[in-house]
Formats: C-alpha cells, sequence, structure tokens
C-alpha cells in the first residue's frame, strides 16, 4: 500500500506539467491515439481506469494486462462518429509469459474512405481520391509485483499518411494499478477495492513531411520554375493521466454466494491540451457471464451544444456475454458491445469479439 501511494504522489506532482488548458485545445497532434476502439471498455470510458482487466488494458491502465490469465484475442470493429464513414479496427493478442509476466500486441487501423483530390486549378476534383491512412501499433509488458500491486509499460508507434505526406512518432504509455479487500475476514468477496493510476502519450514531438510539402514557383522575370519546400511545424502529443478508484457491491441476499456485483467508479482525467473530465460509472455484473456498464465524462461546457469543444456529450453505455466455449471448459468467448453519444452526428458504436484460451 504503501508503494503505491507514494508512486500515486509522484505522478499526482507531476499535473503541472499536463494540467488541462482549454485554450490549447487543438494544438496536439496524432489525438487518435486517445480514441478508445475496444468494444468492452469503451462503455464506460475512462472510469475503468482502476478495474479495467486484460488486453483492452493497453489502452485505458497498463497495470491491468498483468491480469491475464494465459490467452486472450480480440478484434473490435468501431464505427465512428456515424455518418462521418469512418470505421475503426482494432487486434490485439496478449499471453501470459509465466512468472506473473504479461506481454500484450495491438493494432488499430482506421478506415477513413477516399476523399476527392482538388487543386488550384481543378477545385471541384474531378481527377481521382486519395486515401488517408491512419495507423497506431503497440506492445506492452505488465507484471504483477504483489498480490496488490501490478504495473505496466508500453510502447506506440503511430503513423499518419496520405500519397505525398506523412508523420510517424513514438508515445509512452505506463500504468499501475493497486487492489486490496475492504473486509480482510470476507472468505467470498475479495479485492474490491481498486485504484489506478495511468500515464498515455508521453513522447518526442513529430511532424509532417513529404513532397505535398513543396510548392512550384515561376520567377516572374526570369520566367525559370523552382520549387520551394514549406518546412512543417512541430506538433506535440496529446498526454494525459488517469487516477481512478472503484468499488465492488455484492448485491446477493445470502452470505454463500457472489453472483451479483456492481461496481461504482471514478476518473479524474488531466489533460495537456485540452479540458480536464471527470469520468463516472458503474457496471452490473452476473457471475462472468453478463455485464451491463454505463458512464458519463464531464468537461467544462459539455453540458450545450453552444459551449461544447468536442463532438461527445459524455454519455455512453455498453454490454457483454461471455461463455464457455464448451460445458466446463476455462476457454470462454465473449461478444462486446458499447455506444458513445455525440452530437453533431450518430454516435459511435463499438463491436467485439474475444476469445480467452485457458490453461
Amino acid at each position: 500500500m504503501k508503494k503505491i501511494i507514494i508512486l500515486s504522489i509522484i505522478l499526482s506532482a507531476s499535473t503541472a506539467m499536463f494540467a488541462g488548458n482549454p485554450e490549447r485545445i487543438g494544438q496536439a497532434g496524432a489525438t487518435q491515439l486517445n480514441i478508445n476502439g475496444w468494444g468492452r471498455s469503451s462503455g464506460w470510458g475512462w472510469a475503468s481506469v482502476s478495474s479495467v482487466k486484460g488486453l483492452e488494458a493497453m489502452y485505458n491502465n497498463i497495470g491491468g494486462l498483468a491480469y491475464t490469465s494465459n490467452t486472450e484475442i480480440i478484434f473490435s470493429r468501431t464505427a465512428w462518429l456515424t455518418g462521418s464513414d469512418i470505421n475503426i479496427n482494432t487486434f490485439g493478442f496478449a499471453q501470459n509469459l509465466g512468472g506473473n509476466g504479461v506481454l500484450g500486441v495491438s493494432i488499430m487501423s482506421y478506415d477513413i474512405g477516399d476523399i476527392p483530390i482538388t487543386t488550384n486549378e481543378q477545385p471541384d476534383g474531378g481527377i481521382g481520391t486519395y486515401k488517408p491512412r491512419f495507423t497506431n501499433i503497440a506492445a506492452a509488458f505488465s507484471k504483477q509485483f504483489t498480490r496488490e500491486i501490478s504495473g505496466g509499460i508500453g510502447f506506440k508507434i503511430f503513423s499518419e499518411s496520405i500519397t505525398n505526406v506523412k508523420a510517424q512518432g513514438l508515445a509512452l504509455d505506463a500504468g499501475i494499478q493497486y487492489i486490496t479487500t475492504f473486509k480482510k475476514k470476507d472468505k467470498i468477496k475479495k479485492n474490491d477495492i481498486k485504484f489506478g493510476v495511468s500515464l498515455k502519450n508521453i513522447g518526442p514531438d513529430a511532424r509532417y513531411s513529404g513532397d505535398g510539402l513543396s510548392v512550384k514557383l515561376q520567377n516572374p522575370i526570369t520566367e525559370v520554375e523552382s520549387t520551394v519546400n514549406q518546412r512543417s511545424a512541430k506538433f506535440n502529443l496529446p498526454t494525459l493521466m488517469n487516477i481512478s478508484a472503484s468499488y465492488d457491491m455484492r448485491l446477493d441476499k445470502t452470505d454463500e454466494i457472489y453472483f451479483h456485483r456492481l461496481t461504482p467508479a471514478f476518473t479524474f482525467t488531466n489533460n495537456a491540451f485540452s479540458s480536464n473530465q471527470f469520468t463516472v460509472g458503474v457496471e452490473y455484473g452476473y457471475k462472468s457471464m453478463f455485464q451491463l456498464r454505463a458512464g458519463y465524462a464531464y468537461e467544462d461546457g459539455i453540458t450545450t451544444y453552444e459551449t461544447r469543444t468536442n463532438a461527445f456529450t459524455g454519455v455512453m453505455g455498453g454490454f457483454t456475454f461471455e461463455v464457455p466455449v464448451k460445458k466446463d471448459s476455462e476457454t470462454t468467448f465473449g461478444l462486446d458491445y458499447s455506444y458513445r453519444h455525440s452530437n453533431p452526428f450518430g454516435g459511435s458504436h463499438s463491436f467485439g469479439v474475444r476469445l480467452n484460451i485457458g490453461e
């Protein structure tokens, strides 16, 4: 407990570096690094930072990756801001290496569609299309240091490109979780209090480069044509920090069983390039077969259309079904769904399938 408190104090003391600043909105690049493409955890957003486990923890808090029991495989597809024709495909794989260490790998690819090519001479297009490409590739390692404490670190390579301009960069994520039991004498309900801290997108500035930044100009006197290269400015990464807590409540009327769980959760998100957020969420679970979750992310101005600085209204929800592939099998198959409300656009829908392979 002392270790987690000390580390949390150190991380909290660094909030001045990442203080929420709405005046800096739009100044960071690679903001796709802060999009959750998974079908389960996106149903209550950052609220799950303290409790997320398994492969999806690579996004919210890498410390939770350490609780992958053996092998986990997930594929998710997100219809992002319905009406924008943007789809996000996310695939990941996590493997327990033994000795309380887990390795996770994920790839996130954006399908933005085809955009008409326009020029000064042909502003209405008609000369073909181009296809933007956005990709995030991540690798992470997480470990349980004690029964209560887990932590992890991950690296992401992001790439943004069109035909003649591109940007690439590297970012680091880190996270810790502390799990304990409120009533030590309780024989059924264990590990019900959870705390989590995560840092995301720490890395060097990046910039765009390519032939698309070059312009051909003609000297009006000599009529000699030359190429001028416009050097783009560097952009910062969208750094943020999460501090989170949650508590598992047992809803069963008798002390002999633990089938029904209700988990309220809270997370404070300190953004470097946008307003800070307060996310509250709740998840109901029946055994490990069914979960229903909902969340709300609040930031200054989000309650009215005129003052909101992004498309999302803060409302989100989702559910999960997960069952053994056959009777008495430790291998399970699950379906995840989440919805994030937005205005404008028609919200974002995420669908996921997962396979947990038992030992």
